[in-house]
């Protein structure tokens, strides 16, 4: 296990990176990070990371602040374990000199999401850019493919993002920055369906709690949920059934329906949201009676029985207490009947 700092110098929206080229066994071989290094003996964090970025840049920092503290796992290797100091810095004096580390260079902040960086990088740059307190995060993975990501202790979901041919690519990101970038990812679908006495159908939507990150308040399809890296369609529509409505399914018990294509652009809560999914739609047919179903309460607010035709009705009008797309209910509807 190791103590280590890393500092973001930021000029002119700009922060000064290292391109990690010129070591041969490295870690961080051909990756972009910030300024820094290991703790020497009785050396605090500022101490290191002052005299780091001396010995790396050439430079003397002014201002500086700490900004939170990482947790670095690779491949469940104790030697490769890092507790790192994460600072950015805003003034210093001197000039930029030579780095026996790799290139230096000052990178706009616009671009960095296109460097090659540890995909857990991308979280704590986004909570650097929007200035977020003080922070623990926590990253862990195999070689280069993140496994687990945990925020001031909490687990963040991790996608897998498909190439394009609509298939995991071996690459996950964290859910917010997917929503973010607007990057393919997958997700499962699951109506649940009642035949009627005239031979439509009735399909039960749920209102989704209104303190969702998205679509807070509107009526959703029956169940829905991102599928976390690794599992599968049918896997998670299981699950998502289960914690959303209290639905006990077994897997013959879901129809699939189809595949759906979904975008979607907008704005919540001030944060820019781009939704590209790629959902295996399923039906739910056996008797279901809402005064026995278990809501949970972080996701649904509550639920109601709809005829198809004005579901489809009122998403075909643009109705904004609806988040639903319009060609997937076609599609249930033509299948339903």
């Amino acid at each position: 296990m190791k103590l280590t700092t890393l500092c973001y110098i930021e000029k002119d929206d700009k922060y000064l990176m290292i391109h990690r080229i010129k070591k041969k066994h490295d870690v961080n071989k051909d990756k972009w990070i910030g300024i820094g290094g290991k703790f020497e003996r009785g050396e605090s964090p500022e101490d290191c990371i002052l005299r780091e970025t001396k010995e790396e840049t050439g430079l003397t920092l002014t201002s500086y602040r700490l900004r939170g503290v990482l947790t670095f796992m690779y491949n469940d290797d104790d030697a490769e374990m890092e507790y790192i100091f994460l600072y950015t810095a805003d003034g210093f004096t001197g000039e930029l000199a030579d780095c026996n580390e790799g290139t230096l260079e000052w990178v706009p902040k616009t671009e960095i999401d296109s460097l090659n960086l540890w995909e857990g990088d991308r979280i704590f740059h986004r909570l650097l850019d929007e200035e977020a307190p003080f922070f623990s995060l926590k990253l862990r993975y195999q070689d280069d493919l993140l496994k687990e990501a945990a925020l001031d202790g909490k687990p963040l979901e991790l996608l897998d993002l498909l190439d394009e041919n609509g298939e995991p690519s071996g690459q996950v990101r964290e859910r917010t920055l997917v929503h973010l970038n607007g990057d393919w990812h997958r997700t499962s679908h699951v109506w649940v369906v009642r035949r009627r006495g005239d031979g439509g159908h009735d399909l039960l939507l749920q209102k989704r709690s209104r303190g969702k990150d998205s679509f807070g308040g509107c009526y959703d399809i029956s169940s829905a949920g991102h599928i976390p890296a690794g599992q599968d369609y049918l896997e998670s529509a299981l699950r998502e059934l289960k914690e959303e409505l209290g639905i006990a399914a077994e897997p013959e018990d879901l129809r699939l329906v189809g595949v759906h294509d979904g975008r979607y652009e907008g704005e919540f809560h001030g944060r820019i949201f781009k939704n590209h999914e790629k959902s295996h739609v399923f039906a739910y047919e056996k008797p279901v009676e809402i005064e026995k179903l278990k809501l949970q309460k972080e996701e649904v607010e509550s639920v109601k029985w709809m005829r198809i035709e004005d579901v489809l009705a009122a998403v075909k009008a643009h109705d904004p207490g609806y988040c639903l797309f319009e060609d997937e209910i076609e599609m249930l509807s033509e299948v339903l009947a």
